[in-house]
């Protein structure tokens, strides 16, 4: 099961700006992944430890902005469609377990 998190946190004032470098690094501690700016994903055993690792983000959620959670199967995460602006060679996507780059 993976936890994906998208959020918007506002970066007008210095405050906010400590506000989100403290939830950025938080995310990364926590072994958080980052899928592109603001979107994250972790990789969670099963249904308790991914109700485990939202109640720690609920804890540790800035005062302001917007913060949403998903929960994927792996099996839906395999069949993400990667649309790049140029063709890249060197990103695979596969359900297979071994993949051999030659």
């Amino acid at each position: 099961m993976r936890m994906i998190l998208f959020f918007d946190l506002p970066t007008v004032t210095d405050a906010n700006k400590r506000t989100y470098r403290k939830f950025h690094n938080y995310l990364l501690s926590e072994g958080f992944i980052m899928m592109q700016y603001s979107v994250y994903m972790k990789l969670t055993l099963n249904a308790t430890s991914y109700k485990q690792e939202l109640n720690n983000l609920k804890k540790n959620k800035p005062p302001e902005g917007n913060i949403m959670v998903l929960s994927v199967t792996e099996k839906q995460f395999s069949d993400i469609e990667f649309i790049l602006g140029e063709f890249e060679t060197d990103v695979i996507n596969t359900t297979d377990r071994i993949v051999v780059i030659e």
